[in-house]
């Protein structure tokens, strides 16, 4: 079930209190960036930035389709949602099979993600407006 089908079975069954919905989610968005985590990585080692830690553990000595810890960046797609207040939320998308990886699902999948951890946020702060308003004489 997704939001739209929820927001919808909402609707229908006329539960009109205060809630937060899909379009005040939206609303909340002020701006959104998408990047690899290879860009990431490439744009910090060029400005020589990139700070990396070794592990006992190199993929580098995997038989295929094992990637080396760099080439694996690439399909880790990472969403950044500036919020209207200032407030940053990221979403990530990490694919399994560098074989199916495709930017355009990846952006859309960590998208999701990110929007998904809006909903907390906003449900605190109308619970919260909701709670004050019912404190005030």
């Amino acid at each position: 079930m997704n939001d739209k089908t929820i927001e919808q079975e909402i609707q229908s069954k006329g539960l009109t209190h205060p809630r937060v919905t899909p379009a005040d989610i939206e609303a909340e968005i002020a701006s959104e960036c998408f990047f690899t985590a290879w860009d990431a990585f490439t744009a910090t080692f060029d400005a020589g930035k990139v700070v990396c830690r070794e592990l006992d553990y190199d993929t580098l000595r995997l038989p295929p389709p094992a990637a080396s810890r760099y080439e694996a960046t690439r399909c880790l797609t990472i969403c950044v949602l500036v919020l209207r207040n200032g407030f940053t939320v990221t979403g990530e998308s990490a694919c399994a099979s560098p074989e199916n990886f495709d930017p355009e699902i990846g952006r859309k999948i960590a998208r999701q993600n990110a929007v998904q951890k809006i909903w907390p946020l906003l449900g605190f702060r109308l619970r919260d407006q909701l709670s004050n308003s019912r404190a005030d004489p």
